[in-house]
């Protein structure tokens, strides 16, 4: 079975998308909602800011984790198709 490289990247980006966007607006209502997962992100996307609520910062996490999932997804489905490919 091969993977779809571009169906998977795209399904990740949206999943990863979604998931910082929920908890970057959950986080607006409810200060503490989510405080330990965006503060890990902000560790790892540089120029997002998780102590700094605003809706400008949501949409860069949410961009970020658009692009993040895109990458991890391709790189997933990649590295599925070639060890697939060698094990048939």
């Amino acid at each position: 079975m091969k993977l779809s490289i571009k169906g998977l990247a795209l399904a990740s980006a949206i999943l990863w998308g979604v998931a910082m966007l929920g908890t970057g607006l959950a986080n607006l209502g409810w200060s503490n909602y989510g405080q330990q997962f965006l503060q890990t992100m902000a560790s790892v996307y540089p120029g997002y800011h998780a102590t700094t609520r605003s809706v400008a910062e949501v949409i860069v996490g949410t961009l970020y984790g658009f692009v993040d999932g895109l990458i991890a997804g391709a790189v997933f489905a990649w590295l599925y198709n070639q060890f697939a490919r060698t094990a048939a």
